[in-house]
């Protein structure tokens, strides 16, 4: 666990993505496969799974959506350019082939855009990893989904992403001061600035 003021940060266990969680809204559910340890994650800070109103994914892989399902009070935002591929039953741009598992919640109720907002986050559309791929940014800290990672890793290109698109979306997070990087798997960091530059310097 590591708790900023405004965020709490639950690291994903198996496959899972991490989770955030601000006001009453989840960033990423992982795969839904370790129902009870998010659950007990979430209860450890106070946090009823039933009490969340929204569910933010950033991106439709099945480590960072398959998890919707837990949560059906909330309503579910994915990027718009992701969404028909959530929504799909058969689509394979959710990758959960290659989990061998199935995605038990399809819905999308809110379509993001660019700049909409999320509590005091901007959405920044990201693509690269995926089309619909986002970030969210309160002007400190960065939930960086599956675009870039701590110690200079980006996200994979070979489901459905693009190499320039990613190019792209490194070179707009690069102009962001972030001190608080948090990313959709592994560690955490306070001095996002200094990762992000060193993922770009990896494209």
């Amino acid at each position: 666990m590591f708790d900023l003021e405004n965020v709490v940060c639950i690291e994903g266990l198996g496959y899972d993505s991490n989770s955030y969680f601000f006001d009453d809204i989840l960033v990423d559910t992982g795969t839904g496969i370790n129902q009870d340890f998010l659950y007990r994650k979430l209860k450890e800070n106070d946090i009823e799974p039933g009490d969340i109103s929204l569910i933010v994914n950033t991106h439709c892989h099945f480590d960072h959506v398959g998890g919707n399902y837990l949560f059906p009070n909330a309503k579910v935002a994915i990027h718009k350019d992701d969404a028909n591929t959530l929504r799909d039953d058969y689509n394979y741009g959710t990758a959960v082939d290659m989990f061998s598992q199935s995605i038990k919640r399809h819905d999308v109720d809110i379509e993001l855009k660019e700049n909409d907002k999320i509590g005091n986050f901007k959405v920044i559309h990201t693509p690269g990893h995926t089309p619909g791929g986002i970030c969210l940014w309160d002007g400190e800290t960065l939930i960086s989904g599956d675009t870039v990672f701590a110690n200079g890793g980006i996200g994979r290109m070979d489901i459905g992403g693009n190499y320039e698109d990613m190019k792209k979306s490194i070179d707009k997070l690069k102009s962001l001061d972030i001190k608080y990087l948090l990313p959709g798997h592994g560690s955490w960091t306070d001095k996002g600035r200094e990762h992000i530059a060193l993922s770009a310097s990896n494209l």
